[in-house]
């Protein structure tokens, strides 16, 4: 039996599913970017830092609100299908199952978005 997850802690569990993905994905696009033939590869470069910035401060914020409240999240099995995480919550254990397509379209979707906020962080002048 299990206790119903309030939105806020199910809403900070996914960011521990996330955001490690973001960041993983981002680190190894920075690096492709420092290997490829841009011929000005410092924006693209500033653009991937700032959002890894925005990421991190994210996930430090998350782990800090787990740990206040004593929440824990593992990942679980996996197939090629779906992903099972098991979140531990008010001495309860909940497990559920994302399908890996969904967890690789949210990801996406969290690019665009940390790509945006980092674009944000600096805004050049064109004076």
């Amino acid at each position: 039996m299990s206790a119903l997850i309030s939105q806020e802690d199910m809403n900070q569990f996914e960011n521990m599913i996330y955001l490690p993905m973001v960041l993983s994905v981002l680190t190894k696009d920075r690096k492709l970017v420092d290997d490829a033939g841009f011929k000005l590869k410092g924006p693209y470069q500033e653009l991937i830092d700032q959002a890894i910035k925005c990421v991190e401060k994210d996930m430090r914020e998350t782990h800090a609100y787990l740990r206040a409240r004593k929440l824990k999240i593992e990942q679980g099995s996996r197939s090629d299908s779906a992903t099972e995480y098991i979140f531990y919550h008010d001495g309860y254990q909940d497990m559920r199952r994302y399908l890996n397509l969904r967890l690789r379209n949210r990801t996406e979707e969290l690019i665009r978005v940390y790509l945006q906020l980092g674009s944000m962080q600096e805004k050049p002048s064109a004076n």
